[in-house]
């Protein structure tokens, strides 16, 4: 994986960009709201320059996945990965004026000098990107994390970046120093699940993401192409071992809430408990994942957001590792 490196020096994040970068921000936040809803949700609950830094890291994130997902031949995908490896180099390199003709460069570079953003977590994601390029598949499931913290982990630890760590609840500078730790493994339990949720679409795309180990062991290894399984296959025991995972990842990376500020926990908790009470739908009727996209009421979602905005899932996990430590 490449190297994580910081962007360029950091300005004030209060001072209100100029009207270029405005119109920049503007635009990631549109490609953020018509593209990733659980992830605007999220974001809504933060404060203008955080949920600015959040929309340009997606709309860049966006990109690449889009090229992995896109219908060009993997040589042309390779060298676009790559032009666009390049286009993060100049953002890197400080070399993005304010009216460059790319807005996702322009939020980005702006966003990289308002926060301490590990923009090498953005190499991570195009190094993920490139595994699904050349069809890699996974045998175990070290092997499927390896690619879960290219394409999740990163974006954990990016976002952490913008949203930066507080020592309050008892917390102290040792727990902040894995707060970078606990922001990967959320980033893993939310791919995980979405793993779950989309085997069907991925198999349509000729993608298994599953461990090879696993299907073999629940008798499942000639795929999802249909919304029926073969017989003699234990696709709900397939599903609810894979659960268990998540769900264990869930509990570890949680532990990041209590280090971070109200509304930068409000957004997380609302991301983590949209994608949770998925994992739940999908643990109760595992079927339902063959048949269709799993998928939450704007009501249930209205549900999540409250409840992350008031500190309760924080302040849970906060009294639960108190616990642990005594």
């Amino acid at each position: 994986m490449s190297p994580t490196v910081e962007g360029p020096a950091h300005t004030s994040s209060t001072a209100v960009p100029p009207p270029p970068v405005l119109a920049a921000y503007s635009y990631c936040e549109a490609v953020t709201g018509s593209q990733a809803r659980n992830f605007a949700y999220g974001i809504r609950l933060l404060p203008t320059d955080k949920r600015q830094a959040m929309s340009a890291l997606y709309a860049f994130s966006r990109r690449v996945d889009d090229i992995g997902d896109g219908t060009l031949e993997p040589a042309a995908k390779l060298a676009r990965l790559e032009e666009t490896r390049a286009l993060l180099g100049r953002v890197r390199a400080g070399q993005v004026d304010e009216d460059d003709t790319d807005p996702v460069a322009v939020a980005l570079a702006h966003a990289a000098g308002r926060f301490p953003i590990p923009l090498g977590g953005l190499d991570e994601l195009i190094d993920g990107v490139l595994m699904d390029v050349r069809g890699e598949t996974y045998e175990t499931w070290d092997d499927l994390r390896t690619y879960c913290r290219c394409v999740a982990g990163a974006i954990g630890r990016l976002s952490l970046g913008v949203f930066g760590t507080v020592h309050t609840g008892g917390l102290g500078a040792a727990d902040a120093e894995r707060a970078g730790e606990y922001a990967d493994t959320l980033g893993l339990a939310l791919q995980l699940t979405n793993i779950l949720r989309d085997v069907r679409e991925d198999a349509a795309n000729g993608r298994t993401y599953l461990p090879a180990e696993d299907l073999a062991k629940f008798g499942c290894a000639d795929g999802f192409h249909s919304d029926r399984m073969a017989a003699g296959s234990d696709f709900a025991g397939l599903i609810h071992h894979e659960v268990r995972r998540a769900r264990a990842l869930f509990a570890e990376g949680y532990r990041l809430l209590p280090m971070l500020d109200r509304r930068s926990g409000a957004c997380v908790a609302a991301m983590a408990g949209i994608y949770r009470r998925l994992l739940d739908r999908i643990e109760r009727e595992p079927e339902a994942v063959l048949r269709g996209r799993v998928s939450l009421p704007t009501h249930e979602k209205a549900y999540v957001a409250v409840r992350g905005l008031s500190g309760l899932d924080a302040r849970t996990i906060s009294r639960q590792s108190n616990r642990r430590r005594a």
